[in-house]
C-alpha cells in the first residue's frame, strides 16, 4: 500500500558480496540529485525490507515496536508525509525461495547484482554456486521493458544475468568489455600507512579520477561503479558522480583502515565472510608495503560440502603473503594445515578457539607498525579481537559492526 502511495522508484541491489556497500555508494552518489532514503543496518530480508519501505528504521524490534511501525505506516497512507523520491533496497537471499517472497513486496526499477564467486557465502542451503546465481538472478529477471539492469560483468555467474533480463543492461568491471570500466587501480598509502584507494572510470567517450579514502581493495570500487552506473541510469553526468564518490569512505567492518595499538594499521573486515571475501582481502595484504602483515581470519560459516577444502584453499594464499598466522575457530585449523603445506612456518601460526580467547593473546603476538588484517564470519565475533587492538576502542559504536542489542551480549 505504501508503495502505491507513494510510487517511489526502486534500486534493488543483491549477491553473494559487497551488497551493503554498494547499497551505501548508490546512497553517495544519487542523494547529491535526489530525495532517498537507503535500508540502514542489515534490514535485507522478509521483515526488514518491508520494514525500510515503512520508514527510516535501523534495527527491528519487538512487540511493542511493530505496533508503533503498523501505526505509523497507517497514518502515512492517510496524511500524505515527506516521502523518498527513491528507495534503495538490498535484497537477501540466503535460501531457495527468498528471492521469490521479496519480489512479492516489490520489484526493483534499477537491478544491481555485485557478484556470486565460485564457492559464494550461504551456499550450503543451494545446490552449488548455479543455484546460487539462478536465486540471485531473479532480481534481475524481474526487471520489465524500459527498465535497467547493472551487473558486474566481472563475475561469469552475474555476466551471464544479461541472457535473462528484459530491461537495459548496463555491465561494470575491469575488463575492457565493460560498459563502465575500472582502470588505475591503486591501494594508496603513503610511509608505510593505508590511506585507500584511488582508480579512473571509463566509459567509451569518457573517464573521471575516482579517491576514497578509509577503505582498500578492488571491493571499494567495485561498489563505486556500481553506483556510478545506477547514477548514470538516472541521468547524472560522471564529473558530478566522481565528486559525490569522494565523500564515500565505505563501511564499517568492509576492509575499513583503523588505527591500531602499538602504531599498527587495522584492515577492519569483520562483517561476514567468504572464500571470495577473504581472497579479496588477502590480496591487499599483499599489496601494501608493511613492516610485518599479520592475517587474523576466523571461520567461514554455511559453506556446507566446500567447507573443508575452502578453508585449506585460504590456507594456500595466506602462504604467499603474510608472516604471521592467527585462526580463530573450529574450521581454523584447514586454514592452518592449508598454510603449513604449502610452506609457511608453523612456528609463525596461533590458533585459537574463539575470539574471546584470541582477544587475550593476541597484544602479544602483534609488534609495531604490523599492517593487520582481520576477517572472518558474523558466527565467530572477530569485531571483539578488534576491539581489543584498536587504538580507540571508545569509538567502538562508530567505527565496528555489530556494536548494539544481542551482539553486545
Amino acid at each position: 500500500m505504501t508503495i502505491k502511495r507513494y510510487r517511489p522508484f526502486i534500486v534493488g541491489v543483491t549477491g553473494s558480496a559487497g551488497k551493503t556497500s554498494t547499497k551505501s555508494a548508490i546512497y553517495s552518489v544519487l542523494s547529491t540529485s535526489f530525495v532517498v532514503r537507503m535500508g540502514r543496518g542489515n534490514l535485507n530480508n522478509e521483515l526488514g525490507l518491508p520494514l525500510v519501505i515503512l520508514g527510516d528504521y535501523k534495527t527491528s524490534g519487538g512487540v511493542s515496536f511493530w505496533l508503533k511501525v503498523v501505526m505509523l505506516g497507517f497514518f502515512g497512507l492517510i496524511w500524505r508525509k515527506n516521502y523518498p523520491e527513491i528507495l534503495i533496497l538490498e535484497y537477501g537471499a540466503d535460501k531457495p525461495g527468498d528471492m521469490d517472497y521479496l519480489l512479492t513486496v516489490v520489484k526493483p526499477d534499477i537491478a544491481v547484482v555485485t557478484a556470486v564467486g565460485e564457492i559464494p557465502v550461504h551456499v550450503e542451503f543451494y545446490n552449488g554456486p548455479e543455484g546460487v546465481a539462478k536465486e540471485k538472478g531473479k532480481l534481475a529477471k524481474s526487471v520489465n521493458h524500459g527498465g535497467n539492469v547493472v551487473l558486474n560483468i566481472d563475475d561469469p555467474f552475474v555476466a551471464d544475468m544479461k541472457d535473462i533480463t528484459k530491461g537495459n543492461v548496463m555491465t561494470y568491471g575491469f575488463i575492457d568489455e565493460a560498459d563502465l570500466r575500472i582502470s588505475s587501480f591503486t591501494n594508496r598509502s603513503e610511509d608505510g600507512k593505508p590511506l585507500g584507494v584511488s582508480f579512473k572510470l571509463e566509459t567509451g567517450d569518457n573517464f573521471v579520477p575516482v579517491k576514497i579514502d578509509g577503505s582498500l581493495g578492488k571491493a571499494v570500487a567495485y561498489s563505486a561503479a556500481a553506483a556510478a552506473a545506477v547514477g548514470l541510469v538516472k541521468g547524472m553526468n560522471l564529473v558530478k558522480i566522481s565528486e559525490a564518490l569522494a565523500q564515500y569512505h565505505g563501511e564499517p567492518g568492509r576492509c575499513y583502515l583503523l588505527d591500531g595499538v602499538k602504531n599498527t594499521s587495522l584492515i577492519d573486515d569483520t562483517y561476514n565472510s567468504s572464500p571470495i571475501a577473504v581472497a579479496s582481502a588477502l590480496e591487499i595484504l599483499k599489496d601494501i608495503s608493511a613492516h610485518r602483515k599479520v592475517a587474523i581470519l576466523g571461520d567461514m560459516a554455511e559453506l556446507g560440502q566446500y567447507t573443508n577444502y575452502a578453508h585449506e584453499e585460504v590456507g594456500k594464499l595466506v602462504a604467499g603473503i603474510a608472516d604471521i598466522l592467527v585462526t580463530v575457530g573450529d574450521k581454523g585449523k584447514f586454514i592452518a594445515d592449508g598454510a603449513e603445506k604449502h610452506g609457511f612456518s608453523k612456528k609463525n601460526i596461533y590458533s585459537f578457539a574463539d575470539s574471546d580467547e584470541a582477544v587475550k593473546n593476541i597484544k602479544d603476538i602483534i609488534e609495531p607498525n604490523d599492517l593487520i588484517l582481520i576477517k572472518g564470519s558474523q558466527s565467530v565475533r572477530m569485531e571483539r579481537i578488534v576491539i581489543g587492538i584498536m587504538a580507540e576502542p571508545k569509538e567502538a559504536a562508530k567505527l565496528l559492526v555489530r556494536q548494539y542489542g544481542r551482539w553486545l551480549k
